[in-house]
């Protein structure tokens, strides 16, 4: 599942997300100490950790929404642009799904999703709308694409903004806790799209405190705590016996509740 057979046999493939020695602060307070990590194509990468351990930061420095102090993060071999079209065009490559929705609350769900493709790839209406009509048939939502956001639960908006996101092809999706800000109930819908687009191949950089989707869908887990990856392990031997006394701690905090 996940991760395609070249990588289990070793073969060289080359990663799609690779960080080499990132360093992030904000102000005097420095978030982020010489992270590496390589995600490769097909791969679903769970990232975990108490809060404050530099999760969503490093989530949001993938796509450049904060920038490094120092350190590089190439997506496919490229380095990320500085600013500018460059930027623009990488950026449009990675889909990011947030805590909030972030819906335009004056646009049908359809014409959320089918948006980006045409303004940013330039498709046809009919084109854009016929690819966002499939996407939120993929999400369950088929039957919602005239409604304005609001008349959407927020499970029902986070399944929106993921359709939204894969509605621009991209070639690796991140999501920031996109399930923390909704009610106990929704999760469940919006983790069952998420398992699904991780079992179809998608390269994934998940931040979530779902362990149960965790121990489902990762390909490894990379556990976080005080800005630096600590840890990394596939799911049945982190679960089963993380080798760092942190997340032994961290998991035991958080399985007794």
């Amino acid at each position: 599942m996940g991760m395609n057979e070249h990588a289990r046999s070793g073969a060289a493939v080359k990663p799609l997300v690779s960080l080499r020695g990132v360093n992030k602060s904000f102000g005097a307070q420095q978030v982020l100490f010489d992270v590496d990590l390589d995600v490769a194509p097909g791969e679903v990468v769970v990232v975990i950790g108490p809060s404050g351990s530099g999760k969503s930061t490093l989530c949001r420095c993938i796509n450049r929404l904060e920038t490094i102090d120092s350190g590089e993060i190439r997506l496919a071999g490229e380095r990320l642009p500085q600013e500018g079209w460059a930027l623009a065009a990488m950026r449009a490559q990675i889909g990011m799904v947030f805590q909030s929705f972030n819906l335009f609350s004056h646009r049908t769900v359809l014409e959320n999703v089918a948006m980006g493709p045409r303004k940013v790839l330039r498709r046809s209406r009919t084109e854009a709308e016929t690819h966002a009509r499939r996407l939120l048939a993929r999400v369950g939502l088929a039957h919602k694409a005239d409604a304005a956001p609001a008349e959407l639960s927020g499970g029902q908006q986070q399944r929106v903004a993921l359709a939204r996101a894969l509605a621009m092809s991209p070639k690796v999706m991140l999501f920031d806790e996109p399930t923390s800000a909704l009610d106990p109930e929704m999760v469940s819908e919006v983790l069952a799209v998420m398992l699904e687009l991780a079992q179809s191949g998608m390269t994934m950089v998940v931040v979530t405190h779902e362990m149960g989707f965790a121990r489902q869908a990762a390909d490894r887990i990379v556990f976080m705590d005080c800005g630096r990856i600590v840890e990394v392990a596939d799911p049945q031997s982190f679960f089963a016996a993380p080798s760092s006394e942190r997340a032994r701690d961290f998991l035991s905090s958080i399985l007794h509740h």
